[in-house]
């Protein structure tokens, strides 16, 4: 014979409620629709190249007037001379540039930014206190940030100083092995005094040549040395919602290798790349958009995925268009990448293929 087994007490309403819901009719999950909505998305700020600008050299701050870069770094550091003579002088020089152009012929101030000498040198106090009294000066790039103590010395002379008005954005230069260690947290910072008064990461750049310097990687054209640093550090940008800025390709004559160095930071993950040559713009503003072909692909994603979500489908098959008829099998986490291509497509003026 067989025994009846009988619940405990303080099982039986937890078991009764469990046998009620399965009498319940489930609710309707609803259908992640591509709408005019998210066509109307908030764009993508098109910064994909950064050109330096030596401030010591006046020809070069003129010639900054007519650049089609996306941003310009006014350059108080490495483009000029080392003594405290040559910094005071591009120093001044930048001043009387940026408060004496007309305002309708200086780039606009989400355009402008100044790279500063590192917080490690009394230069850099004097370099601070001009720049922000430039109401033009809306971006700092920060070189030599090996941990969060640099950036706490940063913050803490802009609040001393002060600032009219606006937040004042940091890149944080990753250039040395104690960067990429500290990295995590570089990233993590925020400032004390808020945004207003101490100023906001917003970007993670890569300072390959000095990196190399400090760590005796030998840089090839390979590129495969720097592989780890680099996605480290647009993987950690990523995490935090930063920018990530790409290293600088040296050989600014080669159009051909700045084109591939550019592909292959843009696989990685990297939103945008240095440039120290004029030459060197509409290759990494053309690089760091979608393809043709990657916007197609996009837009038969998010129409297969429209029609599949009608149809209260998770995932559908999508035809490669090859002789063998094959297919790959697209979900929601490919739907994404898609929504993001065609932003991205927008943001830079390309043309979107409209499928019915």
């Amino acid at each position: 014979m067989y025994s009846i087994l009988r619940l405990p007490r303080p099982l039986r309403p937890l078991c009764s409620a469990l046998k009620s819901s399965h009498t319940q009719p489930r609710p309707r999950l609803q259908s992640r629709q591509y709408s005019a909505v998210q066509e109307q998305a908030e764009a993508i700020p098109l910064r994909r190249s950064y050109l330096y600008v030596p401030a010591s050299s006046d020809r070069m701050l003129q010639k900054s007037l007519v650049t089609g870069s996306d941003v310009i770094i006014y350059d108080l550091e490495d483009s000029v001379a080392p003594s405290e003579e040559g910094k005071d002088d591009a120093r001044e020089r930048l001043m009387e540039f940026l408060t004496k152009t007309p305002e309708d012929q200086l780039p606009h101030p989400s355009r402008i930014a100044v790279r500063v000498n590192t917080p490690h040198t009394p230069i850099f106090e004097r370099d601070l206190v001009s720049v922000l009294t430039i109401p033009a000066v809306r971006t700092l790039v920060l070189p030599k940030i090996h941990s969060v103590e640099d950036l706490e010395m940063v913050t803490d002379a802009m609040e001393a100083f002060g600032r009219a008005k606006g937040t004042i954005n940091f890149v944080a230069c990753i250039e040395s092995a104690r960067a990429l260690y500290n990295i995590g947290s570089i990233a993590a910072w925020r400032s004390v005094y808020g945004p207003e008064k101490g100023g906001k990461l917003m970007a993670l750049l890569f300072g390959a040549e000095d990196y190399c310097a400090d760590t005796s990687v030998i840089r090839t054209p390979s590129r495969q040395e720097l592989l780890y640093p680099r996605s480290k550090i647009a993987v950690v940008a990523k995490a935090f919602g930063l920018e990530a800025i790409d290293m600088v390709c040296v050989n600014y004559n080669d159009l051909e290798c700045l084109r591939d160095e550019c592909a292959d930071g843009r696989r990685l993950g990297f939103t945008g790349k240095q440039a120290i040559h004029p030459s060197q713009i509409d290759v990494i503003q053309t690089t760091f958009v979608p393809t043709e072909q990657e916007i197609l692909r996009a837009a038969k994603i998010v129409d297969r995925m429209t029609k599949a979500h009608a149809a209260q489908k998770g995932a559908v098959g999508l035809d490669l268009g090859d002789e063998k008829g094959s297919k790959e099998m697209i979900d929601a986490p490919m739907l994404k990448q898609a929504e993001k291509t065609i932003q991205m497509a927008r943001a830079a003026g390309l043309p979107i293929p409209i499928l019915s």
